[in-house]
């Protein structure tokens, strides 16, 4: 298993996390299309890991993309840990932060940018510092 520079028990992420925030980023969930606070976020500054504070994705990576999440067409280096998801039939890429392992979303290539990449993640796994 791999260990994370932020490691806690799933007992600690339960007191530090809303019920939500832990649904989706310890237990790999997914917030309602739409739903989420910077679906449509578009102010300068850098999004982080709602669990551990990680620098993510900085905001001139954002875009709207129509599909109803956040959406960045890439990450800040190293920051991401990409993982094969085979779950619901699909074979999609999972992204985890790469300091604590907390689920963020997936990242498929069909994004309009020169990346190419669209990384489409929960509004509940990220915060937002100007």
């Amino acid at each position: 298993m791999k260990k994370y520079n932020i490691e806690k028990s799933e007992e600690e992420w339960k007191k530090v996390l809303t019920p939500e925030e832990y649904r989706i980023l310890r237990e790999k969930g997914t917030e309602a299309p739409n739903t989420g606070r910077f679906n449509l976020h578009f102010e300068d500054g850098t999004y982080k890991c709602a669990a551990c504070g990680e620098k993510l994705f900085e905001s001139d990576s954002k875009f709207e993309s129509g599909c109803g999440w956040p959406s960045f067409d890439e990450a800040i280096e190293g920051k991401i840990e990409y993982v094969q998801d085979r779950t619901f039939g699909m074979i999609r890429t999972e992204i985890l932060c790469s300091n604590c392992g907390s689920h963020l979303g997936h990242v498929f290539d069909d994004g309009p940018t020169e990346t190419g990449q669209r990384y489409c993640v929960n509004s509940a796994s990220i915060n937002f510092e100007k």
